[in-house]
C-alpha cells in the first residue's frame, strides 16, 4: 500500500459535508419538518372506531352501474 493513499470521497459526500458546514442548523430543520408530517402520536381509540365503522367494499365497484 502507498504511504500517501487517501480514501475515496464521492462528489455527493463532499457536497453534503460542505452544505452541513455552511448551514449547521440543517439537520435540526430536517428533523422539525419530519416531525411536522410523520412523527405523530397515534390515537388508538379513534383508529379502532374508524376500523369498526368501515363498510366492506364489493369485489367489483361498478357492478351496480352496469345492470340494465
Amino acid at each position: 500500500m502507498h504511504f500517501f493513499w487517501k480514501p475515496y470521497k464521492s462528489d455527493v459526500t463532499s457536497f453534503i459535508e460542505d452544505l452541513k458546514a455552511k448551514k449547521p442548523t440543517l439537520e435540526a430543520e430536517q428533523r422539525a419538518g419530519r416531525a411536522l408530517l410523520w412523527d405523530r402520536a397515534i390515537d388508538r381509540e379513534a383508529q379502532a372506531d374508524w376500523r369498526a365503522a368501515r363498510v366492506r367494499q364489493q369485489g367489483y365497484v361498478y357492478y351496480h352501474l352496469s345492470k340494465p
